[in-house]
């Protein structure tokens, strides 16, 4: 019986450990486009995507303009930090930036007529 309890817990340890090395390898972890432009675009994004339900963490690259977001898929998905991202007031891949937040940004960080299919 101490056998079996003993291998039980050894088995039980080596699931764990393989779902937080999971988890700490980026399996969680979508990579999105957008349309940001500025710091203060940045700190608008990272700031109201760690607010959204499942997202993890948040951090955009101004230069290539893709925020890399780690989430936890029992709570949110892709789509859902997408649709998130239109409504904070910029586009998320293909989808286009929520017209009203977009709007309500600070004029720098809006995008000009021209870019981004404009």
């Amino acid at each position: 019986m101490k056998k079996l309890i003993i291998l039980l817990l050894l088995n039980t340890g080596i699931v764990l450990t393989i779902h937080a090395q999971s988890w700490a390898s980026g399996d969680n972890v979508v990579k999105i486009k957008t349309s940001a432009i500025c710091k203060m675009c940045k700190e608008r994004i990272e700031r109201d995507l760690s607010l959204t339900k499942g997202v993890e963490q948040a951090d955009l690259n101004l230069k290539d303009k893709v925020v890399s977001v780690k989430y936890n898929p029992q709570k949110t998905n892709s789509d859902q930090i997408k649709l998130a991202i239109s409504k904070i007031g910029y586009d998320a891949d293909e989808l286009i930036a929520d017209a009203k937040a977009h709007d309500r940004l600070p004029e720098c960080c809006q995008k000009h007529v021209g870019e981004h299919g404009d």
